[in-house]
């Protein structure tokens, strides 16, 4: 039987050092910054910020100098992007280039991709989506249906992809499509494709406007939309290979537990004013299964270190980190009183209510519920 395995990692000093450069930075630049916005956590779209995290060299710390990367570890990443997190930084333009695409086009991409894209994301200038899920498919990325037809000098893609986050934001994407009818093996048959948002024909990104009332999803469609050859990310076919190597940057990051931590922030903040036994009790459970989720996911970041690739242990994470994210709401609820309101006035309760409506989502993005545990079960050799 196969298995999976969470080996104890401590942040190096230098990782603790980096916090607190960031800390005191964050201290400056958002300062008054309102809990309301805090809690948007890494979906908050400020690119002004993102470029000041450029200049910082905060962006791509982990990519190589060449690039404009800092080549620093990825313990120092996980130290910066906790402080991030924690203090509910808007760093949603850049957030997924530098976890992800980025890493992708480093790993599979071409030197050329590497050059006329990268500089862009660690300069803060530069976003990234991810074209995986489609309409009828969701997170069986086996089952996709969009299709790039190969032909002089490229491929003509046609389909559609949707919960595309930030794509109405986004210069490019990362696309998983089919280049070659589907077979008996479902994973057979698919490339990825470097997309250029901008371009003036072919592609139709529309918004899709979530239950708090906000775009963070979008659908995009493809209609006889050109990509030359030279932007096939790695080898024709490999598209499942490379997608779940980038899921596992995805995945396993401090974003998967601390997406509600606004809440829990608040939640401690009000039972002061009324330290009930219950109170303690609930926040008392809450930071327990924190502390834990935490250890797993820097024990993802060192096997990060370690070059090795941790998918298993990232989806782990991410299901456990769902779960946590979406039981806040509902503790907040069972001891707090009356009906949270986003016009409240008070930081608790608005806070509360706009993380009851956006945690509906947080079981979804980076793959369902249902979808992570059935790769668990395949990881641990049970289906």
């Amino acid at each position: 039987m196969s298995y999976f395995n969470f080996d104890p990692y401590s942040l190096p000093p230098e990782a603790e050092a980096l916090r607190l450069e960031v800390r005191a930075f964050l201290e400056e630049e958002l300062a008054d910054y309102p809990a309301q916005l805090r809690a948007r956590s890494w979906a908050g779209l400020d690119p002004e910020f993102s470029r000041k995290m450029g200049a910082k060299g905060w962006i791509g710390l982990t990519w190589p100098k060449k690039y404009g990367g800092a080549e620093r570890s990825f313990f120092e990443r996980y130290a910066l992007l906790e402080e991030l997190l924690a203090y509910g930084a808007p760093v949603g333009s850049h957030w997924i280039a530098d976890r992800q695409s980025g890493p992708t086009i480093l790993r599979f991409g071409t030197d050329e991709q590497c050059r006329r894209v990268l500089p862009g994301i660690i300069r803060g200038e530069s976003y990234c989506c991810i074209g995986m899920s489609e309409p009828d498919t969701g997170s069986d990325l086996a089952s996709i249906r969009t299709k790039a037809d190969k032909v002089d000098g490229g491929y003509v893609i046609n389909g559609t992809k949707i919960w595309t986050t930030a794509a109405h934001h986004c210069d490019w994407m990362i696309a998983l499509v089919r280049t070659s009818p589907p077979s008996e093996n479902r994973h057979a048959g698919m490339s990825q494709f470097l997309i250029n948002l901008r371009a003036p024909k072919g592609v139709t990104i529309s918004p899709i406007r979530n239950i708090a009332g906000e775009v963070h999803f979008n659908m995009v469609i493809f209609e006889d939309f050109f990509v030359p050859e030279t932007d096939r990310i790695g080898e024709e076919g490999d598209g499942w290979k490379q997608v779940n190597a980038e899921l596992a940057f995805e995945r396993s990051g401090p974003e998967r537990y601390m997406s509600s931590i606004q809440l829990l922030i608040e939640m401690i903040r009000e039972a002061k004013l009324d330290p009930s036994r219950r109170a303690k009790r609930e926040i008392g459970r809450l930071i327990a299964h924190l502390a834990t989720l935490r250890r797993m996911s820097i024990s993802v970041a060192g096997k990060l270190e370690a070059r090795a690739n941790p998918a298993l242990e990232a989806s782990v994470v991410k299901d456990l980190g769902a779960v946590f994210e979406q039981d806040l709401p509902e503790i907040a609820h069972r001891y707090a009183s009356g009906e949270a309101s986003v016009i409240a006035g008070n930081d608790f309760e608005e806070v509360r209510a706009y993380l009851t409506q956006a945690a509906v989502s947080f079981s979804l993005r980076g793959g369902t519920r249902e979808i992570l545990r059935g790769i668990i079960a395949r990881g641990l050799g049970l289906r």
